[in-house]
């Protein structure tokens, strides 16, 4: 079972390793833990993320979707969540879904926005009301 003390691991494809390291630790403030010519690997609000060098398709997405792939964090405290959004908002992070409300009415009730790395990458965060429905 995993701890506390144990990160879960996910690996994303970058299409520029400088434009990702801006991105996540200059602008998301998360924390840049080693960084290779070919990726970079990040502590992703207490996870591992790795940033894999990757080159970018060669006919672009004409819609990017965020069902079914992407990634993010769920918190269990709202302060945090609020201070992730108002981080955004204050270093002007592009949106790709402004935050909203999602299921009003039922027990999982919860608050999320959407970001959009350089690399097309959806990251979602969110909270929920009743910290039982994170599962």
């Amino acid at each position: 079972m995993r701890e506390t003390r144990d990160a879960f691991h996910l690996a994303i494809p970058a299409y520029d390793l400088g434009d990702t390291e801006e991105f996540y630790v200059h602008q998301l403030g998360c924390k840049l833990a080693r960084r290779y010519p070919d990726r970079i690997t990040l502590d992703f609000f207490g996870d591992q993320l790795v940033c894999h060098l990757t080159e970018p398709p060669v006919e672009p997405r004409q819609t990017l979707e965020l069902y079914p792939r992407h990634f993010g964090v769920t918190f269990r405290e709202a302060e945090d969540f609020e201070s992730v959004y108002d981080l955004c908002v204050q270093r002007k992070i592009e949106m790709f879904r402004e935050i909203s409300t999602r299921f009003e009415g039922l027990v999982e009730v919860h608050r999320t926005f959407v970001l959009r790395d350089p690399s097309d990458n959806l990251i979602e965060f969110k909270h929920y009301a009743d910290p039982r429905m994170m599962y």
